[in-house]
């Protein structure tokens, strides 16, 4: 038998194809169009996803059953001794904090990791986990290093519509109206697992200005990076096509040739909250 299985879930961005290249588990997270219920890469495409978003249709997201949680941890255990599980972050949903009470039923084979990331951060910290099951760490020793290194990365988000944040009860309808009146592109940030403004701009130049430097100072002030940010990933993210986040890569690439730059699409469950057209540049200091 096996002995340490990784586990995440879909919002981390890994898609069903990618986890089984990696060998890592991923629970698809649900959510639901017109009250119905789909998982991304499973029942729904991203290229389905958003010709159904063209519609302004009902969208809304939940947390992943007892049971889909439980059969899938059951599964896994018929193979491995143990199974590092690393939900989306606990500020953003109560999945993770759900996932740690039924892992109580499982006398330690099961350790849940509240690492407060979520999209590419997770992917990180996901990768991370790899790395330190083959150098023989238990799923215990990863799961505190994890939650010991969960405050070194950032987030920073610029949205194309306020339409999904109103929707969502996340933003008042008088807000939304003005925002979109004077076409303000709002800077979010997520550190910590918490999603807050942190600016906002008339041009989506202005934002990608905006987010760099506040990833540059970051990595200063928090991560004691240099101007090379050697001790840094970078990451880009999307939501929609790709052609704004390919301008973006460019120009981020352009500033540190050396980096190889994570590029991904923001998981469909993310979007439902934010709609297509998001930008997001992220970091992640190195595991050592």
């Amino acid at each position: 038998m096996k002995k340490t299985a990784i586990m995440t879930d879909s919002n981390s961005g890994i898609t069903q194809s990618q986890g089984k290249e990696l060998g890592v588990f991923v629970l698809p997270m649900p959510f639901y169009i017109d009250g119905e219920e789909y998982f991304e890469d499973i029942t729904l495409t991203q290229e389905k996803f958003y010709e159904k978003l063209e519609g302004k249709v009902d969208i809304s997201t939940s947390q992943p059953s007892l049971y889909n949680v439980t059969k899938l941890w059951d599964e896994v255990l018929e193979e491995y001794e143990e199974i590092l599980y690393i939900p989306m972050s606990s500020g953003l949903s109560s999945s993770c904090e759900m996932a740690a009470v039924y892992a109580q039923e499982y006398d330690g084979k099961v350790q849940v990791v509240n690492n407060q990331r979520i999209s590419v951060t997770q992917r990180q910290s996901v990768l991370d986990a790899i790395t330190m099951v083959e150098e023989g760490k238990s799923a215990k020793e990863i799961k505190m290093y994890l939650e010991e290194t969960k405050y070194d990365s950032s987030i920073y988000i610029t949205l194309n519509t306020l339409y999904y944040l109103k929707k969502g009860g996340r933003l008042t309808p008088a807000a939304a109206a003005l925002g979109t009146l004077l076409q303000i592109k709002p800077v979010l940030q997520i550190q910590g697992g918490k999603l807050d403004s942190f600016s906002k701009s008339r041009t989506m130049k202005k934002a990608k200005s905006i987010m760099l430097e506040a990833i540059q100072r970051d990595c200063k002030n928090r991560f004691g990076s240099d101007d090379s940010l050697d001790n840094i990933h970078l990451q880009i993210a999307y939501t929609g096509t790709d052609e704004a986040a390919k301008e973006f890569y460019r120009e981020v690439k352009a500033l540190y040739p050396n980096h190889d730059i994570v590029m991904s699409n923001l998981p469909l469950s993310i979007v439902c909250h934010i709609g297509p057209g998001a930008l997001a540049l992220a970091c992640t200091k190195k595991y050592k």
